[in-house]
């Protein structure tokens, strides 16, 4: 059938909307009508070489909408449903046995390979193929296909067209919090960006009943956001060192840290700020990885700190989205309060709008 998508041509374009073709669901697959779709970081990632993913091809990874067909052998959903979709794995090595399919051995070819496992394409444009299974879905589109594996229902209590987030940008954040850290009630949290990810933990902090969260954000009304969403503290990093502010706050330095800059200054000062067994959790991607490992090992040794990689929370979508939605039903978890609406024709204007500041986190949406 025909659609259509917003393509990357090449590394560093703007995205344009063409029409083009987009399979049949094949076995295990899912087709569904694009609702809304979150845009992330990881996708800009791309567009700037980032991270590996073919050219032309589409992204998008943060996708929800309605089932309008399925494979052969898909039980999980049916014609009509309400699904969002998650990232891909496989289903069959040691870590997703494990309930850990963000640590899938075939992770990367499953989510960044730009094909089917059998080197197909689901989206051509005329007689070229362009990548697709972007994470398991490439949702920059009007339809997308997903793997039955990496969709999950979502009920009529939450509204469609935002569900897509939660299946990377929320679930990270408060699966790092809620997981990955398993952060202990009454005790105390650093976070380090005020993004979606860091705000998503923040409400997980809060929904755990974490006592002390500082977030440390020099965009002021990401700050007032933060205080909104339950954050005890707001700081500016770029006021004073933020390891002497959060001392101001906590004199024994704070026990868990959630980074998503993976700023080589900034994480100086988070080892500042924490106490003594403290536990760094970080989800951000450092720009320059040499660089990253300029750490002071033997501090973190002498003072027993946990360093911790998260990706995507820890999270078996499976079971954690439901858990989310269950919060967010309680009015617990308000991932909403985050969320600004744009067209899906405007991707390029919330590109710019999402890296001005003037929205947290854009679900560009069909009419």
């Amino acid at each position: 059938m025909k659609t259509t998508a917003a393509v990357l041509e090449a590394q560093g374009s703007y995205f344009t909307l063409q029409e083009i073709t987009i399979s049949d669901p094949g076995p295990g697959e899912v087709l569904f009508e694009v609702a809304g779709v979150g845009l992330c970081h990881t996708d800009l990632a791309v567009r700037e070489g980032h991270l590996p993913f073919p050219f032309p091809g589409v992204v998008g990874h943060e996708g929800s909408g309605t089932v309008v067909a399925v494979g052969e052998g898909v039980t999980k959903v049916a014609v009509g449903d309400r699904i969002a979709a998650s990232f891909n794995s496989c289903g069959q090595c040691s870590q997703c046995a494990a309930n850990q399919p963000a640590y899938c051995v075939e992770f990367m070819e499953r989510n960044f390979g730009g094909t089917r496992a059998d080197g197909t394409s689901a989206l051509r444009a005329g007689d070229q193929q362009v990548g697709s299974n972007f994470f398991g879905q490439s949702s920059f589109a009007r339809h997308a296909i997903a793997h039955e594996r990496n969709v999950v229902p979502v009920p009529e209590s939450v509204p469609l067209e935002l569900a897509g987030p939660l299946g990377c940008g929320v679930q990270t954040g408060a699966g790092a919090v809620l997981r990955s850290l398993d952060c202990e009630p009454g005790s105390s949290l650093l976070v380090t960006g005020g993004g979606p990810v860091g705000l998503s933990g923040v409400l997980g902090a809060v929904a755990r009943g974490v006592k002390t969260i500082i977030v440390s954000e020099p965009m002021a009304s990401r700050r007032e956001l933060a205080l909104s969403l339950g954050a005890t503290h707001a700081v500016d990093p770029l006021a004073r060192p933020l390891s002497e502010q959060v001392r101001e706050i906590l004199p024994e330095g704070v026990r868990y840290v959630l980074d998503t800059t993976a700023i080589v200054p900034v994480v100086t000062e988070i080892i500042a700020s924490m106490g003594q067994r403290g536990h760094l959790g970080m989800v951000g991607v450092p720009s320059d990885p040499a660089a990253a490992l300029n750490v002071n090992l033997l501090e973190m040794q002498a003072r027993g700190l946990s360093f911790t990689g998260i990706v995507e929370g820890d999270s078996d979508p499976a079971s954690f989205i439901p858990e989310l939605i269950g919060l967010y039903e309680q009015g617990r978890f308000p991932f909403d309060r985050m969320i600004t609406t744009l067209p899906f024709e405007q991707i390029n204007e919330a590109v710019a709008a999402q890296a001005r500041g003037d929205a947290v986190k854009v679900v560009l949406v069909h009419s």
